[in-house]
């Protein structure tokens, strides 16, 4: 069975950006990305109604950090470590399969640079280095085109499609599910 400690904290440095621990100081991004219908347009999660939501949401993340249950960074590049660009992170671990989900989201003014790619490539290592993970599985809206292709380019295959296996806003939602095993 896994056995995870994310402290101390693990940075992980790229060519281009820093993965780093979320801070308070963040709160006005994550609001920014969190509210923002286009970066939204496919999370279908509720979007926070005000900074104190998002400052609350990366307080929890933390504490959930610090009980080593999951695994957030934010991406920033490393050229403006302080300026969060985009979060990624492991969550829904199940320890004793050596499972866990991989989400993402990014700063619309940074789609289409390889940014997404970078960032979860270095993810995945970690994901199979560091916290020993045989697999890692990825739930998207099948709307999202983007995100099944870049799950694709790093070694994803889409494994399961659920049909309206999923309530938000008063409607059903497909699902898709990808699975990258360790190599």
């Amino acid at each position: 069975m896994l056995e995870l400690i994310f402290s101390p904290f693990p940075e992980i440095k790229t060519e281009r950006l820093l993965l780093r621990r979320m801070t308070d100081a963040d709160a006005p991004e994550i609001f920014y990305l969190r509210s923002n219908d286009i970066v939204m347009k496919y999370i279908d999660r509720e979007k926070p109604k005000s900074l104190e939501e998002a400052l609350t949401f990366i307080q929890n993340v933390n504490s959930n950090i610090d009980k080593n249950e999951c695994v957030m960074w934010a991406i920033a590049l490393r050229d403006n470590p302080g300026n969060l660009i985009g979060n990624i992170g492991f969550w829904r671990i199940i320890n004793k399969h050596y499972r866990s989900e991989i989400g993402y989201m990014l700063h619309p003014d940074f789609w289409g640079k390889g940014i997404m790619k970078e960032a979860l490539m270095a993810a995945i290592d970690f994901g199979f280095t560091e916290m020993n993970l045989h697999s890692i599985e990825a739930h998207i809206n099948p709307e999202n085109t983007a995100s099944g292709i870049l799950l694709e380019k790093t070694g994803f295959i889409r494994e399961a499609y659920f049909k309206e296996d999923f309530y938000f806003r008063g409607k059903f939602i497909d699902t898709a599910v990808y699975t990258l095993l360790e190599k």
